[in-house]
């Protein structure tokens, strides 16, 4: 773990009972276990508790601004098509204000990985209802509980055009580092959901526990159900969580399509 970790700025600054700590430690022994060349990753984050993830792997990191994690990773794969690009970012960085940039990377299939904390919450600023939040959860600006429809993470990603799609909760390690890995070797758009505990603002507002008690929350009530239709993915509060890989299919990349664009034009070019 020390070749992949930055030890140097352990320890973390994640909050007791955050699974953040988790999700980095599947992302860095998947790194381990398929032997990459670090020089030839790129580790992509935006701003939010998930956010400060870059700082903590040692590859070339960016730690962008709001929302815009995915533009920049998408430049990084155009400008050098050889980088494997992750994006690890957080539940409102990648589909609130960065949910269009999600939408187009996903229908282009861009070569990128996309690893999704997902807290339920706006955690570090302060608690606030996030598009992810079930409905009926209490938040700092949903006193009375969220009467919204919140998102459903994979159904959005596997609609959008997404080639590999899965969730786990930050209790499922080894499930969770094989569908890194799984997504990480996978030409194109691929995307995996970590459901993570929110200790500090989900749980806390909620009077759901420690984070101890939301992993056995984790244990009791997922239920894995590999190549379940996304559109049955959705979260209620305090309700069983479907966990698997739900999508695992082919279509060409968009460096793929490029380059057969470029080889069609210049043919009808000299044929003109």
């Amino acid at each position: 773990m020390d070749d992949v970790l930055r030890m140097d700025r352990i320890p973390h600054i994640w909050c007791p009972g955050c699974g953040i700590g988790l999700a980095v430690t599947a992302f860095v022994n998947a790194l381990e276990k398929m032997q990459v060349d670090l020089d030839k990753v790129c580790v992509v984050s935006g701003i939010g508790c998930t956010g400060r993830v870059a700082g903590y792997i040692k590859t070339d990191s960016f730690h962008t601004t709001h929302g815009r994690a995915l533009p920049f990773a998408t430049g990084l794969k155009l400008g050098n098509p050889d980088l494997k690009i992750v994006v690890f970012s957080g539940d409102g960085d990648i589909v609130s204000i960065g949910g269009n940039h999600f939408i187009h990377a996903a229908r282009r299939n861009i070569d990128i990985l996309v690893i999704c904390v997902n807290n339920f919450i706006y955690a570090m600023t302060g608690g606030q209802v996030a598009p992810t939040t079930p409905r009926s959860a209490y938040t700092t600006t949903s006193p009375f509980g969220n009467f919204e429809t919140p998102s459903n993470i994979p159904q959005l990603a596997e609609s959008a055009g997404a080639v590999y799609v899965a969730r786990w909760t930050s209790l499922h390690m080894r499930r969770l580092t094989q569908s890194i890995i799984e997504g990480f070797q996978k030409p194109g758009f691929s995307m995996v959901e970590v459901i993570s505990p929110c200790a500090m603002y989900y749980s806390r507002i909620n009077k759901l526990g420690l984070g101890i008690d939301m992993m056995k929350f984790y244990h009791d009530n997922s239920v894995i159900k590999h190549g379940e239709p996304t559109e049955n993915l959705d979260i209620g509060f305090q309700s069983q969580i479907i966990v698997g890989k739900f999508v695992d299919r082919e279509r060409p990349t968009f460096s793929e399509l490029y380059k057969g664009w470029k080889k069609e034009v210049k043919t009808v070019k000299r044929e003109s």
